[in-house]
């Protein structure tokens, strides 16, 4: 190992009370995201919850429930920001303790480097290499951005995080930090794999009429995508390109299986590229110093001109309820908030510039509430307070368990027929009545 860095990794070495004794009142702090939660800083930065006010904390996808919170359950010291929603902030933005920050995922790296400022930058990090570079691991993500604007980073370092190449910006050198850390050095949390239910099943049967050879994919994590992932598993299909938000386990069974080559790719030719990575120990392990995968920040990932360069982009996500206009919500229940905006709007706009590329929604046709009632996805209008993720121009496929069905270029009648099709039948005739109440056509 370089001798001044292993010096510098020395000089900079403190706890982790030290490193949060700089936090002042009213300043602004930035997480590391999803699994890569720092963990031993928030614990000492909540041993200091009555001597600080006004502290904004902000992250992606909080995994854990932050200290911060514990200590200050009624938010007087503490703020808490997260730009997408999983269940932790969800279950706090009930409690009024948690609050969103509206993100298209491209554009997060310019937000940040535009308009915002951090003070303080918690980044959890894997063991400093020989030649004095800090990995980002499984998150690239906005980091690279918010270090540029951050006064003070201080890493907390996990030697159990994978060592995720490039792409680029996926690490950090000692130079520019100003503490190291050295955290609890836990495994990372494993997001195990959803089991798949016949709808799902169903819904992939259509989606797989969509997929060619030279396909290059972004699925998204749950039942879906894995079943998805399985069937090209099972199928003849060859040369599958990856260049995806998320890189979840089905991924990697699918290279194992020799599906994915990256042949056809016309950027990041045979690479997996990717901005995070969420999944089970079998896919952290896959990317440890693999050259396959490549680890890149979001403004480059999810930035729809660079999504279209490849061919035959086929992004598949989910939703929460589609309308007979196809306006798409995929992240509230009315005025809930339940997940975010994310990357959906950014690889359903770049699949459909892609050459051949198709931007799928896949949703099941119903849903159960607490009751036991059952619901229809596809909805005349969309619940009040929804929060619109893809508008009606971008929608281009839109796939149920009953079918498969292509909207771009369609007229707002021919729209509703389609989504109608697809419907839950117990549903359809409702939706029919409905349609003509509000005059988008009249039988």
């Amino acid at each position: 190992m370089n001798d001044i860095a292993k010096w510098e990794y020395k000089e900079k070495l403190v706890t982790a009370n030290e490193a949060v004794a700089s936090v002042k009142s009213g300043d602004r702090i930035y997480y590391s995201e999803f699994v890569l939660f720092p963990e031993v800083l928030d614990e000492a930065l909540a041993k200091r919850v009555n001597e600080l006010q006004n502290v904004s904390v902000e992250s992606v996808c909080y995994t854990r429930m932050p200290k911060i919170v514990e200590a200050d359950p009624t938010q007087k010291h503490f703020i808490l920001n997260d730009w997408h929603f999983g269940g932790i902030s969800r279950a706090l933005h009930m409690k009024s303790l948690a609050n969103y920050i509206p993100l298209t995922y491209h554009q997060g790296p310019r937000i940040i480097r535009k308009y915002k400022n951090y003070n303080v930058a918690f980044v959890t990090v894997g063991k400093m290499d020989a030649r004095g570079y800090f990995n980002f691991g499984i998150s690239n993500s906005l980091v690279s951005a918010v270090i540029d604007k951050a006064d003070k980073i201080i890493v907390e370092v996990n030697e159990n995080i994978p060592y995720c190449l490039g792409g680029n910006q996926e690490s950090i050198h000692i130079s520019r930090i100003s503490n190291i850390v050295e955290g609890n050095m836990r495994a990372l949390p494993e997001v195990p794999v959803n089991d798949a239910s016949k709808t799902d099943v169903a819904i992939a049967n259509h989606i797989m009429k969509e997929i060619e050879d030279g396909s290059c994919l972004q699925l998204g994590i749950g039942g879906l995508p894995n079943v998805i992932g399985q069937l090209i598993a099972e199928s003849d299909l060859k040369d599958i390109g990856v260049h995806t938000e998320m890189l979840v386990d089905s991924y990697v069974d699918l290279y194992t299986g020799g599906k994915v080559t990256g042949a056809k790719k016309a950027i990041d030719k045979y690479k997996m590229a990717y901005t995070f990575a969420l999944g089970t120990n079998k896919l952290y392990e896959f990317l440890d110093n693999n050259p396959t995968c490549a680890s890149y920040p979001v403004n480059y990932i999810n930035d729809p001109r660079i999504i279209a360069l490849n061919p035959k982009v086929v992004a598949v996500n989910n939703a929460m309820e589609v309308d007979l206009f196809s306006q798409v919500c995929s992240e509230s229940a009315g005025t809930r908030q339940i997940s975010g905006t994310g990357g959906q709007l950014d690889f359903i706009f770049g699949a459909f510039a892609s050459k051949g590329g198709k931007g799928i929604i896949g949703i099941s046709s119903t849903y159960k509430d607490k009751e036991g009632k059952i619901h229809s996805r596809i909805v005349p209008t969309l619940k009040p307070g929804s929060i619109v993720t893809l508008p009606r121009s971008i929608v281009q496929y839109v796939a149920t368990e009953f079918g498969i069905v292509m909207l771009k270029g369609k007229s707002t009648v021919e729209r509703a027929e389609a989504l109608i099709s697809i419907a839950h039948p117990d549903f359809r005739d409702e939706l029919i009545k409905q349609a003509e109440e509000m005059k988008i056509w009249e039988k």
